[in-house]
């Protein structure tokens, strides 16, 4: 399976709000960006990701699900993009810092170092191992 990373100021969407939508989590909608679009084309029911506090704290600080898969955004008027559903899983113990992340040398082709713009990208499993042990799991 996959792993991936969602992106979002906490003052718009945090984890915390996410983890009050309960098990059924909520969409993932609004993504208005081609590359993030074919990320979320490619997630599978059941894979997880990190959620990331941009702009606001600038870490990661919880484990996501996708739980429905990608299907067309009706908040998009185009017909261009999509979403998919994610639920919270469990926050970090510690949540790891982008100053963190860029100061580990085994992370320095994160798509979170070089691609910080996407709001939805891929982590490998190298990256999803190491993050985790960071952030206390």
């Amino acid at each position: 399976m996959a792993h991936w990373l969602f992106k979002s100021e906490p003052s718009a969407w945090s984890f915390e709000k996410l983890a009050g939508c309960g098990p059924d989590g909520t969409d993932w909608s609004g993504v208005r960006n081609h590359s993030a679009k074919l990320n979320m084309q490619a997630m599978k029911v059941g894979e997880q990701g990190f959620f990331y506090h941009s702009n606001e704290g600038k870490a990661i600080v919880g484990i996501v699900e996708v739980s429905k898969a990608y299907r067309p955004d009706p908040s998009d008027k185009t017909g261009k993009f999509g979403m998919v559903d994610i639920r919270a899983v469990r926050p970090l113990p510690r949540p790891v810092t982008l100053d963190a992340v860029k100061a580990e040398k085994r992370l320095h082709a994160m798509a979170l170092v070089t691609n910080s713009r996407l709001s939805v990208q891929p982590v490998t499993e190298a990256e999803w191992a190491l993050i985790s042990d960071m952030g206390g799991l």
